[in-house]
């Protein structure tokens, strides 16, 4: 798969911006704050519906304008497709496939898949539990487009599951009439059934990742590993116990049941994939708060690489793009990372001086500055 050309409309730092492109590498090459990022956000947007950047639609839209739009040729084997989104901060995005009518966004989910290196990834090693399920999410979703219609559900009954809670807390914190909440038992058998999918494709891909993830660790960084992944579940031990979907949906059932109270006590949802986290281990010990920054940087994009190797196996190549990495490493790392790029069917790179990209990423260039892009 690779993209063959890209159209940008109102996005980010650009009015108008037309770039052709080839597979193999590509650089954009240019002083930082020129809009080199934004080129290859906007192709990563195409393939997850969100940016590596930030977390909402509204910053991606050029001051002064009402909407932005993305627009790709995307070539996979003899078949060609165009993919395009119109994104509306405050109203719903729109999306077209083809030239034809409008067709929900997540819809175009799949045309385009891209594994995104950048230097926001260090906090899936030192971040928060969300840096990691986001990780989890975005890549289920590249492997299954139709994962995104259950993370949405999920989030949809999640959000009602909390007003009611919180709506109930409030009523007990203020001497008010006790509320009914049998309308929970409804929310709770919906959570846990858009819970149990969820869940279970997080479990599988962990399993998935795991020996890929040590395999690349051991190529950027030989001898320091090994690195292991281990989900931790809101549910706590009993998760081994759950096989199917079925079973994982009665444990999500138990485990609401047993914190109900404590639920209501604070207003809150405290079971679920959205309290879950992936636990990185480096050697014995866990890799946040304990791998140097060497290493978190190698874990990080271990993890990237094993990602791509996934969907790469099970489909597709993936569009590589490394968005100001190699600023980021030491010389050994950079030209290990590089030698395990290079062979990819499209590679995109960002960089603020030619010297950043290693030589072995030889390829097409752009000098980007001024609100132009320009070969060279």
């Amino acid at each position: 798969m690779h993209v063959t050309h890209l159209s940008l409309a109102d996005f980010r730092s650009y009015a108008r911006a037309e770039v052709p492109l080839d597979p193999g590498v590509t650089a954009f090459v240019g002083p930082n704050g020129q809009g080199k990022t934004n080129l290859v956000e906007a192709v990563g947007y195409l393939a997850t519906l969100g940016s590596h950047r930030v977390s909402s639609d509204a910053p991606l839209v050029r001051m002064g304008a009402e909407r932005a739009v993305i627009r790709a040729a995307v070539t996979q084997g003899e078949r060609s497709q165009l993919v395009e989104l119109e994104l509306n901060p405050g109203k719903a995005n729109r999306a077209r496939l083809n030239r034809s009518s409008q067709v929900r966004p997540r819809e175009v989910l799949g045309v385009v898949r891209t594994v995104l290196f950048a230097p926001e990834d260090l906090a899936l090693v030192k971040g928060d539990p969300g840096e990691r399920r986001r990780f989890l999410d975005e890549l289920i979703t590249a492997r299954s487009p139709r994962m995104a219609g259950v993370r949405s559900d999920y989030e949809r009954v999640l959000k009602q599951r909390n007003t009611l809670l919180k709506t109930a807390a409030m009523a007990r914190r203020h001497g008010g009439r006790q509320m009914d909440l049998s309308t929970l038992d409804v929310w709770d058998q919906h959570l846990a059934r858009a819970g149990a999918e969820l869940l279970a494709q997080r479990l599988d891909l962990v399993g998935s990742v795991q020996p890929l993830a040590d395999k690349a660790y051991e190529q950027l960084a030989p001898g320091g590993g090994p690195v292991a992944l281990e989900y931790r579940s809101s549910v706590g031990e009993a998760l081994a116990a759950a096989s199917t979907r079925e079973e994982l949906c009665e444990l999500l059932l138990r485990a609401m049941a047993e914190a109900r109270k404590q639920e209501i006590e604070r207003g809150v949802t405290l079971v679920g994939p959205h309290r879950d986290d992936l636990v990185l281990k480096l050697g014995q010990l866990p890799a946040k708060g304990y791998a140097s920054h060497g290493e978190s940087w190698s874990y990080a994009l271990a993890l990237r690489l094993a990602s791509y190797e996934l969907l790469s196996a099970e489909g597709a190549e993936p569009v590589l793009v490394l968005d100001d990495v190699f600023a980021e490493l030491d010389v050994r790392r950079r030209e290990r990372l590089a030698e395990l790029v290079a062979p990819g069917e499209q590679v995109l790179v960002t960089a603020a001086v030619d010297e950043d990209v290693p030589g072995v990423l030889s390829g097409t260039r752009f000098a980007v500055a001024d609100g132009a892009v320009e070969r060279v």
